[in-house]
């Protein structure tokens, strides 16, 4: 082999090398997703004042915006938004886990498990809320709760934290969901449980009956102690991990048109958003995808001081809004996620990342 080949060949096994270890940066072992349910700009925007210009979510330096539409409405409700995350396309408003036709689609909670990754799912609310729900069931209707906790056991997902204990062990029909979990190899605590002395790798944990208090009603900082307490549990799975965690009131809070119920909720999600951050920092092959599913109340933000921490904000409505929201992401595959998009390919986005195998 002559000087010249040789060259060639040394160039050739760099170039080689060099996009191998791109691919291999770009494909995270584990996915974090979160959803700032109501989450607009104006709501992070008011985060920032309350943190004198300051958020976590500052953090981020790949950003791009969903549109938030759904099938059958320019503004969607939370169920068609995060069914739009959960199965990678659009549907009517109100439905969890269906396309628009009303056909179930396999989720990614469902595709997650499919391919040997342990799931979770974190949130504010009761878990069979809309936007939880969307991950787990297969309905026709967002409010049928008592139908929805009846796909959890059969689901495979394997940390659950959240209210909404009584949709299982409360029922009309007099089924006793939690003898069904604890049948089905889960163990099952409720709000009388201190959640950090959980060990179990399969586990629900109920913190109400319904729904979680606000902040300031006193929750503390249970969101990021369930959220670091899911990643803990799922990331003894060395196939990895794919965790939804959700701040729920958010969205409650502008539906109430409160400017401080929002910030509080805002708040609170953007310290969880902290401690995942710093946990996928040090673990570098996580993806954190943080977004929402639309924007509630239409806030505008008309005066303010950083200085002082004060806000003037009003809401031009009590329902949701149809304006873009933004996405906010780190780590391996961050890249994909600049720019303007449909809703449906955050689903797209985190398959084709991942390599996920889809099974229908």
């Amino acid at each position: 082999m002559n000087f010249k080949s040789i060259i060639s060949f040394i160039f050739l096994f760099l170039a080689v090398n060099e996009l191998a270890f791109s691919q291999k940066q770009t494909k995270p072992k584990n996915v974090i997703l979160m959803i700032g349910d109501g989450m607009g700009l104006a709501q992070i925007c008011a985060g920032m004042v309350y943190r004198q210009g300051d958020l976590n979510l500052a953090r981020f330096k790949k950003i791009g915006f969903i549109k938030t539409y759904s099938s059958d409405n320019y503004v969607t409700d939370s169920a068609a938004g995060a069914t739009a995350f959960s199965i990678g396309k659009k549907t009517y408003n109100g439905a969890v886990g269906l396309d628009s036709l009303k056909h179930a689609q396999e989720t990614l909670i469902e595709i997650a498990e499919n391919n040997k990754k342990s799931t979770g799912i974190v949130v504010t609310c009761t878990v069979t809320h809309a936007t939880p729900a969307s991950f787990i069931a297969h309905v026709e209707n967002r409010n049928h709760y008592f139908d929805i906790a009846s796909y959890y056991p059969n689901s495979g997902v394997d940390v659950v934290i959240g209210g909404g204990m009584a949709y299982f062990n409360k029922r009309k029909d007099k089924k006793n969901l939690i003898d069904t979990l604890l049948k089905s190899g889960y163990d099952v605590f409720d709000s009388t449980n201190d959640i950090n002395t959980i060990n179990s790798t399969k586990f629900y944990k109920f913190t109400n009956n319904y729904h979680l208090p606000k902040m300031s009603e006193g929750r503390g900082n249970y969101s990021e102690i369930a959220s670091l307490k899911a990643i803990e549990t799922l990331n003894k799975n060395k196939n990895g991990f794919f965790l939804m965690i959700e701040g729920s009131q958010i969205d409650w809070g502008s539906h109430d048109t409160s400017l401080s119920y929002t910030v509080n909720e805002m708040l609170d999600f953007d310290n969880t958003i902290g401690r995942v951050l710093d946990w996928a920092v040090k673990d570098g092959n996580t993806l954190v995808i943080v977004t929402a599913d639309h924007e509630t109340g239409g806030l505008t933000l008309v005066d303010g001081s950083l200085k002082d921490k004060k806000l003037t904000g009003k809401f031009s409505t009590t329902e949701h809004t149809g304006i873009m929201v933004p996405v906010f992401a780190f780590g391996p595959g961050s890249d994909e996620f600049s720019g303007i998009y449909e809703n449906t390919a955050i689903f797209h986005k985190i398959i084709n990342l991942t390599g996920y195998k889809c099974f229908k």
